[in-house]
């Protein structure tokens, strides 16, 4: 998307410095990593458009970054392959910023005693 030259010379560097889609994305289903959503679902979520969200899941799967099955999406379960990706960080950021920190704790303390079937099918 281009932007007019007042806005080029009047906007920070870290104004101009957005999340691209695949970041925002991944954010997104990081910060929500208990649950897989439907792309219409993340698009309005992060406010994009969905064949934007289409597009940034496709490729991020390409990356091993995301999981598909059926019409649902959910971030990979590999904490270490997710740091190796130079948008993570960023993204993490950013919604960590937004939302606070996670605290893993409260998680816990709210979380049930079984494990998820689709965890025990792993297992």
């Amino acid at each position: 998307m281009s932007i007019d030259r007042d806005t080029f010379e009047n906007t920070s560097e870290d104004e101009l410095d957005e999340l691209s889609v695949p970041d925002q994305v991944l954010g997104f289903l990081a910060a929500n990593e208990d649950r897989a959503f439907k792309a219409r679902e993340i698009a309005s979520q992060i406010g994009v458009d969905e064949g934007a969200v289409s597009t940034a899941l496709s490729r991020l799967k390409d990356r091993d970054l995301v999981e598909h099955k059926a019409t649902y999406w959910a971030v990979i379960d590999d904490a270490e392959r997710l740091e190796g990706y130079n948008g993570y960080e960023r993204a993490t950021a950013l919604f960590n910023e937004q939302f606070g920190e996670e605290d893993k704790e409260a998680w816990r303390e709210h979380a049930p005693e079984e494990s998820h079937p689709s965890v025990k099918d792993k297992q």
